[in-house]
């Protein structure tokens, strides 16, 4: 009965773990996004500088990832020749920079309730540059789940009452350079043999965004910032918002690592909720009826989506096992029939 008590406990203890991480996650998560919006937007703190704030990120982000590597050494770093470095990752960091560039500069633009809408549409562009880039195998059943999510995201915009063109078209850009940018770690990295968790990809990642970031910033909003005296670097704001960003990437990697992919998917989607009620509530962004019928649609899309790709993954893993299994029993006959023919040769000698 004690050992039995203490398994179940054991259990418990592991599912609230599990529930904490997701809940630090969701937390955080929420919190860089409306920081963000905050900062970024003109009728809240007023410093539209969206380049400036992504390379506060990641200058703040680089720093920390290389104390944490090289002076603490909590995390241990992944070893890397200069080819791999300069054909690998930077390609992945000029798309990271322009995909939080864009994504952003939306905020500016448009409502934290919509653009949280327009961002169910990751998988649809995932799969499609997937395909495009012979990741994915093209499926039928696939392809229409895409176009009910794309559905469902077109009648969300359709119901916006804040729709700005311009907004839209860049969360779209930031949409597309992400998918593309997580496609192109499979092909660059993942099948190299390189993996790569939150920490380590900051290490090597965030100075090459910064590098990047720095060239149209410089023509951007360089000459903006100069024109504006006004302005002084407020260290608690920024200060606490790079804390924020850098803390989310550190609770990816405890939640990741504790738990799975699939839950951060699904823990997405309830932020992704949250966010919407607290833009809504709070904020008080306008969120039509047609709004939330098309991002129901593009949310059941998605879900859809996500059981899919559970499934494939236990299939996958069942075959696995089964190919496991026989080949232990082949092994195991083989021996049986190497020790029968040792013995017979026993009897006849």
């Amino acid at each position: 009965m004690g050992k039995g008590g203490s398994l179940s406990d054991g259990v418990v203890k592991k599912i609230l773990l599990s529930y904490s991480y997701v809940a630090i996650w969701i937390f955080l998560s929420f919190t860089v996004i409306v920081y963000n919006k905050y900062i970024l937007d003109r009728k809240m703190y007023n410093w539209p500088f969206p380049i400036s704030l992504t390379m506060i990120h990641m200058s703040f982000c680089a720093t920390l990832a290389f104390l944490l590597i090289k002076v603490f050494k909590v995390v241990e770093p992944v070893s890397m020749s200069r080819e791999v470095f300069l054909s690998s990752v930077v390609p992945i960091g000029a798309l990271y920079s322009l995909s939080l560039w864009l994504s952003n500069s939306a905020y500016i633009y448009l409502s934290v309730s919509f653009i949280q809408m327009l961002k169910a549409l990751m998988p649809v562009a995932v799969y499609s540059i997937g395909v495009l880039f012979k990741k994915e195998g093209f499926k039928t059943d696939t392809m229409v789940n895409m176009l009910s999510i794309s559905f469902g995201v077109a009648i969300a915009a359709y119901g916006e009452a804040r729709f700005d063109t311009w907004g839209v078209i860049l969360q779209l850009g930031a949409v597309a350079f992400e998918a593309t940018r997580l496609v192109m770690i499979q092909i660059l990295l993942t099948s190299k043999g390189i993996t790569l968790n939150p920490i380590t990809s900051l290490y090597y990642v965030a100075p090459c965004c910064f590098v990047f970031l720095l060239v149209p910033w410089i023509f951007v909003e360089l000459p903006v910032l100069r024109e504006t005296s006004s302005f002084h670097f407020d260290f608690f704001i920024f200060g606490t918002n790079s804390v924020c960003a850098f803390a989310l990437n550190l609770a990816v990697f405890l939640l990741v690592g504790k738990t799975s992919a699939l839950t951060m998917n699904v823990a997405g989607v309830v932020k992704d909720w949250l966010l919407i009620a607290f833009s809504w509530s709070v904020i008080k962004d306008t969120v039509t009826p047609i709004n939330l019928f098309g991002y129901g649609l593009a949310f059941l899309g998605v879900a859809y989506y996500n059981h899919s790709k559970l499934q494939a993954l236990k299939a996958k893993e069942a075959q696995k096992k089964t190919a496991q299994a026989d080949e232990e029993a082949g092994k195991l006959l083989e021996e049986r029939e190497g020790e029968g023919n040792g013995k017979k040769s026993e009897s006849q000698g």
